[in-house]
């Protein structure tokens, strides 16, 4: 589907660099874009290595030889950070190339791609480069295009073989869907956000009790899943026997190694790039393999470690003779907490499930991780194989997790804040050309998930500086290992979910966090922070040389009162009013009406030395 803004792109992309890029298309590398889902730094050998010296995690045993290998192979961005902490908006903005602040999504809104400041997405660039597109796995982009006054279903990859797609062809170990059928049973009304497990034998397990009362499966199956699959649901009222709710922390997979919804995701990268020139069965669906006459982006967006955390079983087994240790926590910690971020931890409190549960909770986490980093080590094989079978250049970005994870830090579980270990994400890069991106090289200077873009833009051929690309936020990772982009003395980011309206600034001394708007009302009010007072603005301040482990929030501490000072009004100048921008997309994603506040343009320079 090419909309009018689609078009217009690409007669401005062959506008200015259409010479450019032909005399360069026999250059132009495959790029393999990996990204998976709720993944601590942690879980890495070679990352922990990088920042604090030791191999493990500081909770216990990882695992992670083929991430270590790419480390070896390619150049680690150990100190990079994500825009925001949940999973659709930080997916966005490095689908975009933008702050949540200059695309105006903050959270698991749906927007559309008519509004006027909108951009195409990083797919839809690659594709008027030349490149052929694929998306396999998870997208976590709530794009939608409007016609004809109607918000529709928008496809940004040329070929989409998405989870819901390998879920309905068996392709998964669990899943949730709508179900309109089951069976010979019709439904008047569909049965909205069902869970299932898949048997090794492919017969699907519903954790529905409603199925029970409809004769379509046996009564006591949904029950039996918790003990089945030795599954902890996490809830508020933390009942263990609550089988139809409640996210998975921690339990077995069904089905076994490379048979899970992870597993078929390198399976569908092998598939599409060994049918060249031909088409392949997806289930019901078809789809045209690869190209070789034509570059190739791919992008694999694994679910792991993102719950339901189901590892293998033979994963689970090895983990589950590893000791582990469950995080200090204080409840003291919680009076000093921002009302913001302790709305958080209330909602995802882990404390009252005994030690027994949390330490599986942690096995099965990192157990998961370690599966996961598997299937990686087989996408970045297959993908290089193919590439260097066809004498083509490639480039490999591998962002570590949209955002990380609790395990029981600060009292709780998920994500959702401003906290470094729900926001530090490295990034490798590895290439054919090792003068960009040298064998392992690693870079401490800070990167944020606004780098994606430009980096997979540049290595295509596109001159960044042109007109056409000059609202990407981000800078080009090459630009970045040359030492010819600009030292961040800072990152920055800024999400509305679950905490409400936050955004944080963090430099090497010290991160700062506040409230930046009273509620979530796109284009009310937009300067509130600058009239609220201190204490309305919810302030959170930790000392990282002193408090590493962000507890002693040191806000309203008059010892920090001129860093406080400095660090807010930095805060406030770049993300409120440095090209701010909110839409009212309204309730079905058909708003383009756009909001815009710009009082200090200019002031996200990079540029932050703090006085004490």
């Amino acid at each position: 589907m090419k909309t009018n803004n689609r078009i217009l792109f690409f007669a401005i992309v062959l506008l200015f660099i259409g010479k450019n890029i032909s005399a360069q298309s026999t250059k132009q590398p495959n790029i393999l874009w990996i990204l998976t889902d709720d993944h601590r730094y942690d879980a890495v050998r070679s990352f922990n290595k990088m920042l604090t010296g030791n191999e493990m995690s500081k909770l216990g045993y990882v695992e992670s030889p083929q991430t270590d290998r790419l480390t070896e192979m390619g150049t680690t961005f150990i100190n990079t950070y994500c825009q925001a902490q949940g999973c659709a908006p930080s997916r966005t903005s490095m689908h975009l190339g933008r702050y949540p602040f200059r695309s105006g999504v903050y959270e698991f809104e749906y927007y559309n791609n008519n509004a006027e400041h909108f951009k195409p997405t990083l797919p839809e660039q690659m594709e008027s480069l030349g490149y052929q597109t694929l998306h396999i796995g998870k997208l976590g982009v709530r794009i939608k295009t409007v016609e004809n006054g109607r918000a529709k279903p928008y496809e940004i990859y040329q070929t989409d073989i998405g989870q819901k797609t390998l879920g309905k062809a068996g392709y998964t170990a669990w899943g949730k869907d709508w179900f309109y059928k089951i069976g010979d049973t019709k439904f008047d009304k569909p049965l909205k956000n069902v869970e299932y497990f898949v048997t090794p034998e492919g017969k699907l397990e519903y954790c529905s009790f409603k199925t029970e009362e409809l004769g379509l499966q046996k009564k006591g199956t949904t029950q039996g899943t918790l003990n089945k699959y030795d599954l902890i649901r996490f809830t508020k009222t933390y009942r263990e026997a609550d089988a139809e709710g409640g996210m998975i922390v921690s339990g077995v997979s069904p089905r076994k190694a490379g048979n899970t919804r992870d597993g078929f995701y390198p399976k569908m990268l092998d598939k599409f790039l060994k049918n060249e020139n031909k088409s392949f069965d997806v289930g019901s669906k078809n789809f045209d393999g690869v190209d070789p006459s034509k570059p190739v982006f791919c992008h694999i967006g694994f679910n792991f470690p993102h719950t339901p955390v189901l590892p293998p079983a033979d994963y689970r087994e090895r983990f589950q003779k590893k000791e582990y240790k469950i995080p200090e926590f204080d409840k003291a910690e919680m009076k000093t907490m921002a009302k913001q971020m302790l709305k958080q931890v209330k909602t995802n409190y882990s404390k009252n499930y005994s030690e027994e549960d949390q330490i599986k909770m942690i096995q099965d986490y990192y157990a998961f991780c370690a599966y996961g980093d598997d299937l990686v080590g087989q996408s970045v094989d297959s993908f290089i194989e193919y590439s260097e079978k066809h004498n083509q250049e490639w480039l490999i970005i591998y962002v570590h997790g949209d955002h990380g994870w609790k395990l029981h830090e600060h009292g709780a579980v998920s994500k959702f804040t401003p906290w470094d270990v729900d926001a530090h994400n490295p990034i490798v890069v590895i290439s054919s050309d090792k003068n960009k991106f040298p064998a392992g090289k690693v870079v401490k200077n800070y990167t944020e998930f606004v780098d994606v873009a430009p980096t997979a833009l540049a290595a295509a051929g596109v001159d960044l500086k042109t007109e056409a690309f000059n609202y990407l936020d981000g800078m080009d990772l090459a630009a970045v290992v040359s030492e010819k982009a600009p030292v961040r003395d800072y990152v920055i980011g800024e999400s509305h979910a679950v905490t409400g309206p936050r955004a944080y600034i963090r430099t090497k001394d010290y991160v700062f966090s506040m409230q930046t708007r009273p509620t979530k009302k796109r284009g009310e009010n937009m300067n509130w922070a600058l009239n609220a007072t201190y204490e309305e603005l919810d302030p959170a301040l930790y000392d990282m040389k002193k408090d590493p482990l962000e507890v002693n929030n040191v806000a309203f501490d008059k010892k920090y009162k001129k860093v406080a000072q400095q660090m807010k009004e930095k805060l406030i100048n770049i993300v409120l009013g440095d090209n701010r921008v909110e839409v009212g997309w309204g309730k079905k994603a058909d708003g383009t009406k756009i909001y815009k506040s710009n009082f200090a343009p200019g002031a996200h320079d990079y540029k932050l030395k703090v006085k004490k």
